[in-house]
């Protein structure tokens, strides 16, 4: 290869910084236009270019696996008895025992585990391992404690058309569940596509309802069977009684003929203790008492007409609106009606006129619900109007022995809490559940608390009274947790409220009896005096010239 140029350098000079330097422009070469070469370009209009300084970024996604959840059901069922034996028979079971009994072999084990029991009781009873040490200071910390609540869960009606929450029932197993009647009782609402479903919703899983109930007609008021869980009772609006046995679905399994139903909407339902546990009653504002048996719906068992008249005349009846009925008294049972009279009947009387047992005049509007407490069966709480009332049953055509405030909106619903005897709850018109503890506060709520913005209609309470479920007129249902001294029975509580209970109907007896004093004192006085006709026209003026007076007297004052 023939070399052409050599570039020599020194070895010093190797890895020498640049030095550069400023100096004018120069033209180092001028290449002039070649017209020839102009035919060949292919002119583009517009030319862009587009640079990104910024880094280039991915986004990546990444779903972890959806954990299935089962619903899984074991069913409990009496074993252990010969095939011939019926458990469900009392008499064959009886006799069957009697026969074991008599046996030799069933004495020598009864007495060969008697003594392995009773040594194992006597260990058991030794030392007591939940002994608590410090009640007191617990105690104490409770009390400081300010009462408190928080939404913890909300069920909202799927349908698009928003219905009203008429009536809660909880799952006697552990409350693991509600069922929620839904209903719209707006007078002549006949707004098109208007669902008749209501539905169960499990706790647990909150966005889609665990059964949805298909009546004939939209249900007002539901109840579960507390003997047989998986029995339910409904009211519709058009008067029929429905029973549902949730094992089978959702579809009614048995109804009552619209020939021998309620002719109004039934808005009081309720199971009576029975051996069977099928038997059931219904109340409505057509004035009727039913008494129906699941296992017989083609027609009433019994029947009562609510006239306090004592007349049996269905067109002198009142409309019946709530219903209360209590294992502790299986005889008796409360209606509460739309005249604002609570009526006590008994069903053991011969005649239907003694059925009607007692008559209490409580408050201005309908009765909308009437329940006995669960420590003190003869002490009973209405709601309607403006206020809360209590009563009891030992003080017969008296006013109540103890109320709320009236407030500015309407009481639509009240229950008792199962775990304290002096609170109970209660829902207004403005959306307010309002926690009342009469031992402590009777003039105002121990605590108050905004719900909704929309009308609340129905509130119930868990069986351990720490959560308290409440429905609005636009189909919500709202789940709240309360604080513990809320739903925590102290000390003596129940001794107190007993106590605060006799002296309130004390007070209000001595007082029933100043009143007929006076009355029978004022007619005497009456008697006494000459009678005189009253002029009609000198008494509107007299009348007259008080009111504009008032409002005068109003008008300054304010």
């Amino acid at each position: 290869m023939e070399i052409k140029y050599e570039y020599v350098r020194k070895r010093s000079e190797f890895g020498r910084p640049c030095s550069f330097s400023d100096f004018l422009a120069e033209v180092t070469v001028d290449i002039p236009p070649d017209p020839s070469l102009a035919e060949d370009f292919i002119p583009q209009d517009p030319v862009d270019f587009a640079v990104q300084e910024g880094p280039v970024m991915a986004l990546h996604e990444v779903n972890t696996e959806r954990v299935q959840v089962a619903i899984r059901g074991v069913n409990h069922v009496e074993g252990g008895w010969p095939k011939h034996v019926d458990p469900k028979n009392s008499e064959l079971t009886t006799r069957y025992r009697e026969e074991v009994e008599r046996e030799e072999v069933y004495t020598k084990t009864v007495q060969r585990l008697g003594s392995l029991v009773e040594h194992y009781i006597r260990q058991n009873n030794t030392i007591d391992i939940y002994e608590e040490y410090f009640e007191e200071e617990e105690d104490e910390e409770e009390e400081e404690e300010h009462p408190s609540a928080k939404i913890i869960n909300v069920f909202r009606d799927p349908n698009k058309i928003r219905r009203m929450c008429t009536h809660l029932s909880w799952h006697p197993d552990a409350n693991r569940a509600v069922a929620v009647a839904y209903c719209s009782l707006d007078f002549q609402d006949s707004r098109k596509d208007m669902n008749f479903d209501s539905y169960v919703w499990d706790l647990g899983k909150p966005y889609t309802p665990e059964l949805t109930l298909k009546p004939s007609s939209p249900v007002v008021i539901l109840e579960y069977n507390s003997k047989d869980w998986y029995h339910m009772l409904g009211g519709c609006y058009n008067g029929q009684i429905v029973y549902w046995d949730t094992r089978k679905g959702g579809l009614p399994t048995e109804m009552t003929p619209v020939e021998f139903s309620h002719r109004d909407p039934v808005y009081g339902a309720c199971w009576l203790p029975s051996r069977t546990g099928t038997e059931c009653l219904s109340g409505s504002t057509d004035g009727q008492i039913l008494w129906w048996d699941i296992r017989k719906l083609s027609q009433p068992s019994e029947r009562l007409i609510l006239d306090i008249t004592r007349e049996d005349q269905l067109k002198k009846a009142l409309g019946a609106i709530s219903l209360d009925f209590v294992a502790t008294m299986p005889t008796k049972f409360l209606v509460g009606t739309e005249q604002g009279i609570i009526i006590s009947c008994n069903r053991d009387a011969k005649t239907p006129p003694e059925k009607i047992a007692n008559i209490f005049s409580s408050h201005i509007g309908a009765v909308y619900t009437v329940t006995r407490n669960p420590f003190f069966p003869k002490v009973f709480l209405s709601v309607g109007d403006w206020t809360a009332r209590i009563w009891t049953e030992e003080l017969m055509d008296s006013s109540s022995i103890m109320e709320t405030k009236n407030h500015t909106a309407y009481l639509m619903d009240v229950c008792w809490s199962p775990v304290k005897p002096a609170v109970f709850f209660t829902v207004r018109s403005d959306g307010v559940l309002d926690i009342w503890d009469f031992l402590f506060h009777q003039k105002e709520p121990s605590l108050a608390v905004k719900v909704s913005n929309d009308p609340l209609l129905s509130v119930r309470s868990q069986d351990n009274g720490q959560i308290i479920g409440c429905g609005t007129k636009m189909g919500n249902v709202s789940l709240l947790k309360i604080s513990p001294g809320l739903c925590t029975l102290r000390k003596n509580e129940k001794t107190l409220t007993s106590t605060m209970f006799e002296r309130e109907a004390r007070r209000e007896k001595v007082l029933q009896e100043k009143h007929r004093e006076r009355q029978l004192r004022e007619q005497e006085r009456l008697r006494a005096q000459p009678e005189e006709k009253e002029n009609p026209q000198e008494v509107f003026k007299q009348a007259q010239e008080d009111f504009f007076s008032n409002i005068k007297e109003e008008q300054r004052r304010r």
